[in-house]
């Protein structure tokens, strides 16, 4: 795989996790085929399908307040057309209490090069939770 394809892939990746934060419906679309499907923790384990489930969530704005994205230890494996991001995705933000605060999710996203265009296809997130002793 080219260095100059990884890179694409990961800005494009790294725009569409901004969207999210930022609640840009109009990125989010541009960036998503509208048959996108997904399992997350909002959908309570069914695949959803299409992108009026994520809508609604855009719809209640993005994270208020200063935050950051980061993608740690992404990993990208192309297949022809097709690629996979694996990573975990960390959000820095302020919490309701006034304190920083960190929350990850682990994230595999599909990319399918459709008419010449990157287009996020299919995703896979569930919620890591902090250890306790």
């Amino acid at each position: 795989m080219s260095d100059t394809t990884t890179a694409e892939l990961l800005e494009l990746n790294q725009r569409l996790l901004d969207s999210i934060a930022l609640g840009d419906w109009a990125a989010y679309q541009e960036l998503c085929d509208p048959s996108l499907t997904a399992l997350e923790p909002e959908s309570l384990g069914h695949l959803v399908e299409g992108l009026a489930f994520h809508r609604y969530y855009f719809d209640l704005g993005g994270i208020r307040g200063r935050h950051q994205t980061t993608m740690c230890h992404p990993h990208v494996r192309l297949m022809g057309d097709v690629a996979v991001i694996a990573y975990v995705r960390l959000i820095q933000r302020i919490g309701p209490d006034g304190n920083a605060m960190t929350v990850g999710n682990a994230e595999t996203r599909v990319w399918q090069r459709i008419d010449g265009r990157w287009r996020h296809v299919h995703f896979h997130r569930s919620m890591m939770m902090p250890m306790s002793n």
